[in-house]
């Protein structure tokens, strides 16, 4: 599969600060590193004579700085506002705002009734319920794709080698698409585990090579609901995660069409919804 392996985009995301590091009979002062976290405003501005919507300030959420573009563009596809490329006029990306200039666009974004803020842990402020997601998520996924136990517990290994700011902190998350070989495509790292997700699918997005019909999500941690939304909108058939999926992704999962992974560590893995994709 010919993807661009895009993998990081040279900023770093984190920064070193002095601490007092007690280790349980002394203490010292030494030098840290900790990730960057900093608000960033995504914008949309219509180009067109549709006179309902000229411009609107769309989410702000907390993020690791860096691949503005691509987190903006991936929640907006996430949210089903973006549908192709092709909407896109410009993109402007300034230290903590991005506009993003639309044409063609058919969605009124007034109806949008919700001014999306969201916190580093938590990317589904607003949404109280299953059938308020599933809206934009009836999509039918790849049924014919099928993966090895053998492959699956390989990846996390890849991944780890591949995160590159988690390996410096410790405090960040990180989204690895692979193809069905096991050959790693995309990776992204953020503080938050939804935004690292959304910068994945915001790089599929602009190079169009959406949907990922034929690939294989790991999460660094746990699968939340927020999550599985996200990768049902991307067409994403398997999704494994080293932690727990929450109950919500389970159910979801099984709704959407996804087959779900949790606990994918140590040689060994549960799976939760549409057992039929993996061989054991």
């Amino acid at each position: 599969m010919s993807y661009i392996q895009y993998m990081h985009d040279g900023l770093s995301k984190s920064k070193q600060i002095k601490i007092l590091k007690f280790d349980g009979t002394s203490s010292r002062i030494l030098e840290d590193q900790v990730s960057l976290e900093s608000p960033l405003e995504i914008r949309i501005t219509r180009l067109d004579s549709r006179p309902y919507l000229k411009n609107k300030s769309i989410s702000i959420t907390m993020r690791s700085p860096g691949q503005d573009k691509e987190l903006a563009v991936g929640f907006l596809f996430s949210e089903g506002i973006l549908t192709n490329l092709n909407q896109i006029k410009t993109i402007k990306a300034e230290e903590n705002t991005v506009d993003i200039y639309v044409q063609d666009c058919p969605l009124n974004l007034n109806s949008l009734e919700r001014h999306f803020y969201m916190s580093s842990s938590c990317g589904v402020c607003g949404k109280s319920s299953i059938e308020s997601v599933m809206i934009h998520t009836k999509k039918k996924l790849n049924d014919n794709i099928r993966i090895s136990s053998e492959l699956l517990i390989s990846l996390p290994e890849i991944l780890k080698q591949q995160q590159a700011e988690f390996n410096t902190t410790g405090g960040i998350h990180a989204a690895g698409l692979f193809d069905i070989s096991g050959d790693l495509l995309f990776i992204t790292e953020d503080v938050g585990r939804h935004n690292a997700l959304d910068k994945l699918i915001g790089m599929g997005f602009l190079h169009d090579k959406l949907p990922f019909n034929e690939c294989v999500l790991l999460l660094s941690g746990r699968a939340s609901f927020e999550l599985i939304q996200k990768a049902a909108m991307a067409e994403i058939p398997i999704v494994a995660a080293v932690g727990a999926p929450s109950s919500l992704a389970i159910e979801l999962a099984e709704k959407s069409g996804i087959t779900l992974l949790g606990f994918l560590r140590q040689n060994r893995f549960n799976i939760y919804s549409h057992f039929e994709r993996i061989k054991t």
